[in-house]
């Protein structure tokens, strides 16, 4: 199939699958060309653009999703190996929660001091928020 079909049936667009291509998620060989040049994808490379989409969905980056096509191709993608890995990201997941929780309540007490303080004397042209040790 080309590139335009491959794109209609996976919902990627074409710039995605030529850069998945460029990147080396999915292969192209010589023999899967076409006497015009075109490139013509293999039922292969459809399913793997749909492993690589769901890899994607669960957030992991392109070098992480790389890893797991590493481990399907040789077969070590087995549950104990993907539940690892995917625990190993809801633990990042939660940490990162944690550190925008903590930036949250930083941001909501300024804004709550700058509400109370400073908006309240407005004789300074620029909020103190900005360019003093405002918490403080």
């Amino acid at each position: 199939m080309l590139i335009g079909e491959l794109s209609k049936q996976t919902g990627l667009s074409r710039d995605t699958i030529r850069f998945y291509e460029k990147q080396g998620l999915i292969a192209v060989g010589r023999k899967e060309r076409r006497f015009n040049n075109y490139k013509e994808y293999s039922e292969h490379t459809l399913q793997r653009l749909f492993q690589i989409k769901r890899i994607k969905g669960f957030g992991f980056t392109l070098n992480e999703t790389a890893s797991f096509l590493d481990l399907i191709e040789t077969n070590q993608a087995s549950c104990q190996n993907v539940s690892e890995i995917i625990s190993e990201k809801v633990s990042l997941i939660d940490q990162k929660i944690m550190q925008l929780i903590e930036l949250r309540q930083l941001m909501q007490r300024s804004v709550d001091k700058c509400l109370q303080d400073c908006c309240s004397n407005a004789q300074e042209p620029n909020c103190p928020m900005l360019t003093t040790d405002f918490l403080s």
